[in-house]
């Protein structure tokens, strides 16, 4: 069995990159992860006091707690192939 991906994206409110990010990132999951991932989705909105445990500077930001090395990519992760190499996940052929 392959690694588990935890990760966490953090937004502010249901604003449209914040749909877009979390969007790109369920089907980069589905297509590369197979159910070996689980996504946390922080609205910075309701929880303004978790952005400073991760550093939060920007958002959207996605947070890949485990497996290590923690990595963080910033944007709607519209750019496949960098997220990709953000999370450190080979593409399928």
């Amino acid at each position: 069995m392959g690694k588990l991906y935890e990760l966490r994206l953090y937004v502010a409110g249901k604003t449209l990159k914040s749909v877009v990010a979390l969007a790109n990132l369920q089907k980069i999951c589905e297509e590369h992860l197979e159910g070996k991932y689980s996504i946390e989705v922080i609205d910075l909105l309701e929880k303004p006091q978790l952005a400073e445990g991760d550093q939060i500077l920007a958002i959207p930001t996605l947070v890949k707690k485990v497996p290590e090395p923690v990595r963080k990519i910033i944007g709607d992760l519209s750019n496949e192939e960098r997220v990709l190499v953000g999370l450190d996940i080979r593409p399928k052929k």
